[in-house]
């Protein structure tokens, strides 16, 4: 063996010192967590398939939706469905970098409350549905699984939830020993605030739970404002809100004050806007009176949608400071969304409460990845 001689000895280990002083200052944001960069891609986009996704951009990728039978709560993959779920691990884990692939169970919509709350209802259901989701990401080799319940209704909802989140990993920790595999990564699509009055129903998450059997939640800090008030413009991803706390500062926030662990707390950011139609086009900022909806597919709009409206009618664009977000005018329609500029801003501000990261809806709005760039920077300045 060949020992160094101690000049040569001492440079190795100066050389050492400053390496682990330098990994330190990057990672002393979040100590070692690295930062959550994810995307949800709607199974539907028939022009976005997963080969397309840029892997450099993001570290998860989600696979929107799949759903339980309603009367088992068991997944059934019909063969369409099966080759669709292969193709999409299959291909994001063969690209370069390779990322963590989870399918997302549940969306939008009321009877998915319905069945989500059914579901969790008591031991043997949540018994049912957990196994299947299991057996699901095991067959078709996802890394992970997450929950998007939107959202549940009542208190004792909340408190099936917790229910359900302690048994699935308890059964997730299980099966990790018996196949020698690594856990299964859960996590959950959640209100952008612990907190929900919606339905003037008032409920809580259980924090404590999801510190101990979730990896993260996805906070969905968007849709503060849509087509379902016609009678003023809005602002549906607001930063600040000055005139409520309908604002993802707020949200995220409330997280952190609820207790929820920092790391564990993951921003969302949307690729699409909404849209109204203007009473009067002179006037014309967040608040402005509304009559209808506006362009798009009953007022809503991608990314890539509204730059193409902006260019085709010489929109006018403007980037609100008070709300950091940007809405664009011509004639009377009217669209609020966020650009470059504005992710930006809050990706620096995630940054600074040192929270676990961000995550896109959805990764086929992007154009050119102008935004999608623009976060992986941002996130990676300082590390």
């Amino acid at each position: 063996m060949k020992f160094l001689n101690p000049p040569t000895l001492f440079l190795v280990i100066i050389s050492l010192t400053m390496c682990s002083d330098q990994t330190c200052a990057m990672n002393s944001m979040y100590s070692s967590h690295v930062p959550n960069k994810g995307a949800y891609w709607p199974s539907w986009s028939i022009d976005f398939p997963p080969s397309a996704i840029d892997t450099t951009l993001f570290t998860h990728v989600y696979y929107a939706f799949l759903s339980p039978s309603n009367v088992t709560f068991k997944f059934e993959i019909d063969y369409p469905t099966a080759l669709s779920l292969k193709n999409f691990t299959t291909t994001l884990h063969e690209k370069k970098p390779s990322i963590k692939t989870l399918f997302s169970t549940g969306g939008a919509g009321e009877d998915l409350k319905i069945l989500f709350s059914r579901m969790a209802l008591g031991h043997d259901s949540r018994k049912s549905f957990i196994c299947s989701t299991i057996e699901v990401a095991r067959k078709f080799e996802f890394d992970g699984v997450d929950l998007d319940w939107e959202f549940p209704q009542t208190p004792t909802d909340m408190v099936n939830f917790r229910h359900l989140l302690h048994e699935w990993r308890v059964a997730v920790k299980k099966e990790a020993r018996s196949s020698g595999r690594p856990q299964l990564l859960l996590s959950a699509a959640t209100y952008y605030k612990p907190e929900i009055t919606l339905d003037n129903v008032y409920r809580t998450y259980p924090v404590a739970s999801i510190n101990k059997n979730l990896d993260w939640i996805n906070a969905m800090c968007y849709d503060y404002h849509g087509g379902w008030d016609l009678t003023a413009t809005g602002a549906h991803a607001a930063l600040y809100d000055p005139n409520s706390n309908v604002s993802t500062s707020y949200g995220l926030h409330s997280w952190i004050k609820a207790k929820l662990k920092k790391e564990k707390l993951v921003m969302g950011l949307p690729l699409y806007g909404h849209s109204w139609q203007l009473k009067d086009p002179s006037l014309y900022g967040i608040g402005a009176p509304a009559v209808d909806i506006g362009p798009g597919d009953k007022g809503q709009m991608s990314y890539i949608e509204v730059e193409k409206f902006n260019a085709q009618n010489n929109a006018m664009v403007v980037y609100d400071l008070s709300t950091v977000s940007v809405y664009s005018v011509a004639g009377t329609s009217w669209i609020g969304y966020d650009d470059v500029r504005s992710v930006k801003s809050k990706i620096e501000y995630a940054r600074t409460l040192k929270i676990g990261g961000y995550f896109f809806w959805a990764v086929d709005g992007d154009k050119d990845w102008k935004i999608s760039q623009e976060g992986m920077l941002q996130f990676y300045i300082q590390f």
